[in-house]
């Protein structure tokens, strides 16, 4: 059971979802607009935080950087488009995964699983990462897949170990051209679109039909075990 809070400002879907998360025996408060979410994040100091972006009296995306400078919470977005700039700038700006609207329960149960299991665990920089039959160590630059060690070049292990760290989380090219590449401005997606190729071919997987690496349209990519 988790302490889940809610900010959603349409009483329909705000509703149905707290319903669902207290028939999972969660317990969960809920507020309709921002500003009043603030308040309970820094009151009851939730385990997870679901945050619409689109709400009536601040935006979604400054919710998340008023809570981030207080809380290292988890966030996950709830988002009308896959595609939406306002889910890319939320996700650069720390949230940990995202739900389209209309979601299921389950699919939301399933992220909330997922980000409270990352929260736990932490990510220590030499921590060996395991996802499915894919194993990662950053500190021996080591990938082995079913056993079998992988063939990677540095930029390649590089773009994997960060993937690894943030795994079943989605990851913005932003992000990668600004961690993996050292590049902050000026970096170019394609840069990222042919490495990505060049690793999911060594994975044994292609774009259009992923295994471990899943693109997401519009904002980045997922590392997540097969069927996850």
């Amino acid at each position: 059971m988790a302490h889940v809070l809610v900010i959603e400002d349409d009483e329909r879907i705000r509703t149905l979802v707290v319903r669902s998360l207290r028939e999972q025996e969660h317990a969960v408060d809920s507020a309709p607009d921002g500003m009043t979410g603030l308040s309970l994040a820094v009151d009851t100091r939730p385990d997870v935080v679901v945050l619409d972006l689109g709400l009536p009296d601040v935006d979604g995306t400054q919710v998340l950087a008023m809570l981030r400078a207080v809380s290292e919470v988890p966030v996950i977005i709830a988002s009308a488009r896959d595609d939406d700039p306002s889910l890319v700038r939320a996700l650069d700006a720390g949230a940990d995964d995202y739900v389209v609207k209309p979601f299921t329960t389950v699919q939301l149960e399933a992220r909330i699983r997922a980000v409270l299991r990352r929260s736990a665990s932490g990510r220590p920089a030499d921590r060996t990462v395991v996802v499915g039959e894919l194993s990662i160590d950053p500190a021996s630059r080591r990938a082995v897949l079913a056993g079998e060690p992988l063939d990677l070049t540095p930029r390649e292990f590089d773009l994997l170990a960060h993937l690894a760290g943030r795994a079943g989380e989605v990851v913005t090219k932003r992000e990668l051209l600004t961690e993996v590449w050292q590049q902050a401005w000026g970096g170019s997606d394609k840069t990222v679109d042919v490495h990505l190729s060049w690793l999911r071919r060594k994975l044994g997987e292609t774009a259009a039909e992923p295994r471990y690496l899943t693109s997401v349209r519009g904002v980045g990519v997922r590392l997540a075990a097969p069927g996850e």
